[in-house]
């Protein structure tokens, strides 16, 4: 035991030095915590609230097709699925046609599908660079398609017959029964008739019908004795046909329908003494079969030569092995009249829409016409007779406008 405490008094500085080194790990401990107290903290960033991403009201329209800075860009739109596929298809091959017989380099035609919605058609229309739109055919889609054309200042043509969608750079195709009534008026007047009957059917086109009869009888100096409208239930049309004949003597009367409902008010006025003439509107011209009834022999309508439109057909049928639609006539003028202006039409410019109201007006396969600023076309037609054989032109149409 002497010996172990001789030790330890012989080595007291190592326990003094470990007991030293504690201590001081102790103090810089201390020390630190109490510098990094005193240093100011570094607070994280700040996250900014992220704004919301407003979603577009109307979906961006991709065009599907390059720019093209050789030719000014024509779409047509009409229905290519659906239940009028067929009468769209037609108008569209007589566009295209059209355009190669004239051999309009300086343009190109382009289809949108209206069947799934007109205004994303247009959209899309105007988003790959048209600068004229043909079309479309239905009052309601023209209408819809005039807003989105207007707000690009882009030109429509369209093939509706609706006098209520044109202007403000809307332009009807359509031959409108105010056309039709006025000529066929106009030339029974000239055979010495002078008083007048109408049968409107109850719907717009009646409306328009009868409006266009008042407005065209007393234009041209006759008298309108009675208009009677009829629905479409049995027995409705002859019905309105005696109602008419009660009101007293005409020298003409006017069907504003089909030949089918003509022949059911046909056999009440035939019994006048004495019988008036039959009057019809432009709904008659696409008819091919009219002499083989007997009670609309005799009748009187004006329509839109045929003779063009016979050539027109032998064409078509020979590239399109079919046969066109009376109306695909309309798309083939439609691009006749394109071409025509397209002369003044520099590429990448807004398209002339001054040069469509020509005084001296367009010809094409149904004639002669003109635009007025209202946007509705003046025809010239023809007035047809309706024989055992067919139709006979008992008025040919004027050629041009003076």
């Amino acid at each position: 035991m002497a010996s172990a405490a001789l030790a330890q008094q012989a080595h007291p500085e190592p326990a003094r030095a470990a007991g030293r080194s504690w201590l001081m790990l102790g103090l810089l401990l201390v020390f630190a915590l109490l510098v990094a107290g005193c240093v100011p903290r570094r607070e994280a960033p700040r996250q900014l609230p992220v704004e919301p991403v407003l979603e577009p009201t109307e979906p961006v329209q991709t065009p599907r097709l390059p720019p093209d800075e050789t030719r000014n860009r024509v779409a047509v739109l009409v229905p290519l699925s659906g239940p009028n596929a067929q009468l769209g298809q037609s108008i569209l091959n007589a566009a295209n046609l059209a355009l190669l017989d004239m051999g309009g380099e300086r343009f190109r035609i382009t289809a949108y599908d209206t069947a799934s919605g007109a205004v994303p058609a247009a959209n899309e229309a105007i988003a790959e660079g048209s600068g004229l739109i043909l079309g479309p055919l239905l009052a309601e889609d023209v209408r819809a398609v005039a807003a989105v054309a207007r707000r690009a200042d882009v030109p429509v043509i369209a093939f509706s017959n609706d006098a209520t969608v044109a202007g403000d750079g809307v332009f009807l195709m359509g031959i409108t029964p105010q056309q039709s009534v006025t000529r066929v008026i106009g030339f029974a007047r000239s055979r010495g008739m002078g008083r007048f009957g109408a049968l409107v059917p109850a719907n717009v086109y009646g409306e328009r019908a009868g409006r266009a009869m008042a407005e065209a009888v007393e234009g041209a100096g006759g008298q309108l004795i009675g208009i009677q409208t009829f629905g479409r239930g049995a027995g409705q049309t002859a019905a309105a046909a005696t109602r008419l004949s009660g009101q007293g003597r005409f020298d003409a009367v006017l069907i504003a329908d089909g030949p089918r409902i003509a022949l059911q008010a046909a056999p009440v006025l035939r019994q006048a003494s004495p019988q008036p003439r039959l009057l019809a509107t432009e709904l008659w011209g696409s008819e091919t079969n009219l002499g083989a009834s007997v009670g609309l022999r005799g009748a009187w309508f004006a329509a839109p030569s045929d003779a063009l439109f016979n050539q027109f057909q032998t064409r078509y049928r020979a590239r399109y092995n079919a046969r066109p639609f009376r109306l695909a006539s309309l798309g083939y003028d439609a691009v006749l009249l394109a071409v025509r202006v397209s002369a003044n039409w520099p590429v990448g410019r807004a398209f002339p829409a001054r040069a469509l109201l020509d005084p001296g007006g367009f010809s094409g396969v149904d004639g002669a016409f003109r635009f007025g600023r209202d946007g509705l076309a003046d025809r010239a037609l023809e007035v047809r007779e309706v024989t055992a054989t067919g139709t006979s032109v008992v008025s040919p149409a004027a050629r041009g406008f003076n």
